[in-house]
């Protein structure tokens, strides 16, 4: 149960880099491919995540719970990794889909930061993640 505790911050973290900051921003570099396209393959990919970044916190909790993990910088750490994926499930992944499916559509849609909200809490999550991560290895001495 340790091992899977202390690998799951780590795939997480790949998975996060791999895709909000090499995957997504390559594909509307990629010849012959339109914006609409590029879009519909960015939902797809990001609700794809967003699905397994909720099993992983889920997981990752039960792991924490199995442990029975007292170290509280490491909870609230992961706590705050949680607040962020929520707060991305239930308002800017939605906000963002909305928008795609729009320019999809061919409507016109007014300039947004949300992706700069993302990005900033997709960065905030691999800090987080990679902190929690070295954590854990100490804290398992591993």
């Amino acid at each position: 149960m340790e091992v899977l505790l202390i690998a799951i911050p780590f795939a997480w973290l790949g998975m996060l880099g791999a895709i909000s900051f090499l995957e997504a921003p390559l594909k509307f570099r990629a010849p012959n491919i339109t914006r609409e396209l590029a879009l519909g393959i960015g939902k797809l990919v990001f609700r794809a995540l967003n699905r397994v970044e909720l099993v992983l916190a889920a997981v990752m909790l039960i792991c924490m719970i199995a442990t029975r993990l007292s170290t509280r910088n490491i909870q609230l750490l992961f706590g705050a990794t949680a607040a962020i994926l929520i707060v991305q499930t239930v308002w800017l992944l939605p906000s963002l889909s909305a928008r795609a499916t729009a320019v999809i559509a061919g409507e016109e849609v007014p300039n947004s930061r949300l992706h700069l909200v993302f990005v900033v809490c997709e960065t905030v999550k691999i800090l987080l993640l990679a902190v929690v991560g070295v954590m854990l290895l100490s804290e398992f001495k591993v």
